[in-house]
């Protein structure tokens, strides 16, 4: 099975947690335009969805699935989104594609955050890959320091512009033993709009598309 079938299989069997009626939180990703294709075949039982990112609202209105805006809603029942890197302890980074900080409140408005991804983001301690970190341009030195402060080595993400209109920095040589206490320590850096770690609202179940097909971990 390819890294492609097993994101399609996790993709799918995230179609479980969909309630008929309900408005569907959406992320961003390969894997969650998998869940996209799925969610399309059962969208006349749906209301709608909220979107993370300007892609996935193309994609979603583009096979005719209504998008709510964020301040329309004011819960979800279920969240389903991708990651980057995911810990036994359900804590992911996340970012890759630029769209953690509307992500992240998409997650926190969900009763239920589905992390859908291919065997490959499964890890025992997390930083191997490079930890996001949207910042407001005019800090982007300043918040550089105080990465490599940290323990980072921050690289600045050329060429990216967030959905936001702010910045990336890319925080590589991480070894993330205890995400809580490091997620609270960049978020509250001036100028940071958000850290791509999801430790404090991680994931409540995990699809992992295997050569074997997806298997969930509640």
């Amino acid at each position: 099975m390819t890294q492609d079938e097993m994101k399609k299989a996790a993709g799918w069997a995230a179609l479980e947690y969909v309630k008929p009626g309900s408005i569907v939180g959406v992320g961003t990703g390969s894997t969650v335009n998998h869940f996209i294709d799925a969610l399309a075949t059962m969208k006349e039982q749906i209301k709608g969805a909220v979107s993370s990112s300007v892609a996935s609202t193309e994609k979603l209105e583009a096979l005719g699935i209504e998008v709510f805006d964020c301040n329309e809603v004011s819960s979800l029942s279920v969240y389903v989104d991708g990651a980057d890197e995911i810990n036994g302890n359900n804590e992911m980074i996340k970012g890759g594609g630029a769209a953690l900080t509307r992500e992240k409140i998409v997650a926190a408005i969900s009763e239920k955050f589905i992390c859908i991804v291919d065997d490959t983001k499964k890890v025992d301690v997390l930083g191997q890959f490079p930890l996001p970190v949207e910042v407001i341009p005019m800090a982007r030195s300043y918040i550089g320091r105080e990465l490599v402060k940290l323990g980072g080595d921050p690289a600045y993400r050329e060429g990216v512009i967030t959905d936001n209109g702010n910045v990336i920095l890319d925080v590589h040589g991480l070894k993330i033993t205890d995400a809580k206490e490091l997620e609270d320590k960049i978020n509250a850096l001036p100028g940071v709009v958000t850290v791509g770690l999801f430790a404090h609202r991680g994931a409540d179940a995990l699809i992992v598309g295997t050569a074997n097909g997806a298997k969930v971990y509640e």
